[in-house]
């Protein structure tokens, strides 16, 4: 039976103030710098093992790893006795349209490792990224083994744009043009705006859009089915934009060129990035109905990380959101990702 005093409530809040109000997980900030600010979350006890490091795509906030209480990566990390860190990159405006890859790869991410590894006696860092924040984890590994980087979990993280099936009627066009119908607009305009970004995003779950109404009226007496639609509408809509010179080298160099699948990923003139080169423990995720990167396009990456001691794949059911943020990512992705997590430590002891 309906509790109507409930579905009264959650309807009369879904036009006002919300179901569930916005806690992130508390946090301080360490360093603060353009695009390079870096957060510690504050843990609630002694911590045990490895820091880790969340590493975001662009076009999103770092709330990918903390949308609520009850689906926030962060808190279980913290309940595994794991210190966390996450670096967020603000804004993207037109003044930034020349950062690219190298910046990240290069700066931004190796700057938050040496601090985070730093600040804890020099232990090494369990990097942990979904998306392009995944790829950017894994191509900074194999361009700086230097770096004090434990292992590396790349969650929806493509190799294969092949196996894409979503774009792969647009890497046939874009081969055949090279690339101008998407290119010379970005150098035009700057870069992708955030605009277009959340509606690119809510187009390719444009399902779900369709869906939502009957799902509310369904579920209006179900607080928590209410909680996490609202997380999710408020995770899209706060999505930021992408500089163009990265979005450019995305499209050229990982979706019409396949860089990653094919092992050697060039930034620029001077540098290329051989996968082969990473050597440390390495988990990916893919998700059975990720529409960004299938399960298949994720796991081609166990072919290409050669020079890994380890390289294991783990199949989920869920979105390219879903696998990282979703009702059922504690029992599978993120089950999956403390599996690999105590195994590294074991390896590493």
């Amino acid at each position: 039976m309906v509790a109507w005093d409930v579905a009264w409530r959650n309807a009369g809040a879904l036009f006002g103030r919300g179901i569930e109000p916005y806690e992130p997980t508390p946090s301080v900030i360490v360093s603060d710098a353009p695009h390079r600010r870096l957060r510690r979350y504050r843990g609630t006890g002694a911590p045990t093992g490895n820091p880790v490091l969340l590493v975001p795509p662009l076009a999103v906030t770092i709330s990918c790893y903390d949308l609520r209480p009850a689906q926030s990566l962060v808190r279980f990390l913290q309940g595994l006795g794991r210190e966390v860190s996450v670096v967020e990159y603000g804004e993207i405006t037109y003044a930034d349209r020349h950062l690219g890859f190298e910046e990240w790869v290069d700066d931004i991410v190796p700057g938050a490792i040496r601090r985070v590894s730093a600040d804890h006696d020099d232990a090494p860092v369990d990097l942990v990224g979904w998306s392009f924040g995944g790829t950017m984890s894994l191509l900074t590994a194999a361009a700086h083994p230097e770096l004090p980087i434990a292992s590396v979990t790349a969650v929806g993280s493509p190799f294969d744009q092949r196996r894409n099936g979503q774009i792969a009627l647009a890497r046939q066009f874009g081969r055949l043009t090279g690339g101008v119908e998407l290119t010379v607009p970005l150098r035009i305009t700057g870069g992708v705006s955030k605009y277009a970004v959340r509606a690119g995003f809510r187009a390719q779950s444009f399902d779900r859009e369709l869906r939502k109404p009957l799902y509310i009226a369904r579920n209006i007496a179900d607080t928590e089915a209410l909680a996490r639609m609202e997380s999710v509408d408020r995770f899209m809509a706060e999505m930021p934009g992408y500089p163009g010179r990265f979005y450019r080298q995305a499209y050229r160099q990982l979706i019409l060129r396949n860089e990653m699948n094919k092992g050697t990923v060039h930034l620029g003139p001077h540098q290329a990035i051989e996968l082969a080169k990473l050597a440390v423990p390495v988990l990916l995720v893919g998700g059975t109905r990720d529409k960004l990167a299938s399960a298949a396009s994720v796991a081609a990456g166990t072919r290409v990380l050669t020079g890994s001691p380890e390289v294991r794949f783990v199949e989920v059911d869920g979105s390219h959101l879903g696998i990282i943020a979703g009702a059922e990512a504690p029992a599978t992705t993120w089950a999956a990702v403390a599996d690999f997590l105590a195994a590294a430590r074991l390896q590493q002891a």
